[in-house]
């Protein structure tokens, strides 16, 4: 008789915990159930899953697996030691031997029913699964991002039919946007996602925060950066200027003898968080136009009175 590889069926190695058998058993029992799977060999395939998840799942049977897998040799044939026999295995008229099980025709293979005897497999009927995640990614405008609030939208997902079937159904979602959300955070909707199997639960339903690009902020984070245009003497002197925030416009102090591409900061002013994000604002100066005599007089009278060359670094 051909030995049964279960931790090649399952895809784990023999030291995996039962965690990691269990979740690659809803990973192969959902990729391979007959009522969803495309998959041409889905039902022989499950049935093998069922039958490797029945054995790994239960710690004496998978003991016992464990200590019989000595008996094969290289060309996969398996043969139990002479005296073997498992007390489980009794039928009525006594001890189930190796020879009782040569071609059982319940959907478990010879190779399990000579091991653990005629016990029922988890078949089609009581299969039952949590149905799997999904991910959709959800645009939002800084603005939104900074405010929070409730928002809806429509998605298309699986959603159990009368039969019991997943079928594409579009449906309104709403969801709550915590404050200074960012782009790649993710936000957990429990039990939005693909219908369970055989009365599983659903899954679960991850959307991920994209940012939209924004005309006058550009997002690092939770800082913010925004350029501010100024006027040559507000550069020179100082001023006091209003700069727009998401909060609303707030006074910034512009040195005196600032540079052009200065970078000024106002604390706090960022996307809301723990700690919240910062404004930073770059200074750009724009130049005014010359319109009339009196304003050409007046860059005339700049040039003769102040002791400036724009290329004095240039000079070798």
């Amino acid at each position: 008789m051909k030995f049964v590889d279960y931790y090649r069926i399952m895809g784990v190695e023999e030291s995996a915990s039962a965690d990691e058998i269990r979740r690659a058993y809803r990973k192969l029992a959902r990729k391979y159930h007959p009522d969803v799977s495309k998959e041409t060999d889905a039902e022989e395939r499950f049935k093998e899953v069922g039958e490797a998840y029945e054995v790994l799942k239960d710690p004496e049977k998978r003991a016992e697996y464990d200590t019989l897998r000595r008996y094969r040799d290289q060309a996969g044939n398996f043969q139990p030691p002479p005296d073997w026999e498992r007390q489980g295995a009794r039928g009525a008229g006594g001890h189930a031997q190796w020879e009782d099980f040569q071609g059982n025709g319940q959907g478990f293979s010879d190779f399990f029913e000579s091991l653990f005897g005629r016990r029922s497999a988890p078949g089609r009927g009581d299969f039952s699964a949590r149905g799997g995640d999904a991910h959709h990614v959800l645009p939002l405008t800084l603005e939104e991002a900074y405010a929070g609030g409730t928002r809806r939208f429509s998605l298309e997902r699986l959603e159990a039919g009368p039969d019991g079937r997943p079928v594409p159904r579009r449906s309104e979602i709403s969801v709550t946007i915590p404050r200074g959300v960012v782009s790649g955070q993710h936000l957990r909707l429990a039990g939005r996602g693909s219908p369970g199997f055989g009365g599983g639960p659903a899954g679960d339903l991850f959307l991920e925060i994209e940012l939209v690009p924004h005309p006058r902020f550009t997002v690092e984070g939770r800082d913010l950066t925004m350029v501010l245009p100024v006027a040559p003497w507000e550069l020179a002197l100082g001023a006091s200027v209003d700069v727009p925030t998401l909060g609303g416009p707030v006074k910034l102090a512009v040195p005196a003898n600032a540079r052009p591409g200065q970078k000024l900061r106002l604390k706090g002013r960022g996307l809301p968080g723990k700690p919240a994000g910062d404004q930073y604002v770059v200074l750009q100066v724009v130049m005014p136009k010359v319109l009339s005599d009196a304003d050409r007089q007046l860059f005339e009278q700049m040039r003769r009175q102040m002791d400036f060359d724009p290329r004095e670094q240039l000079v070798a």
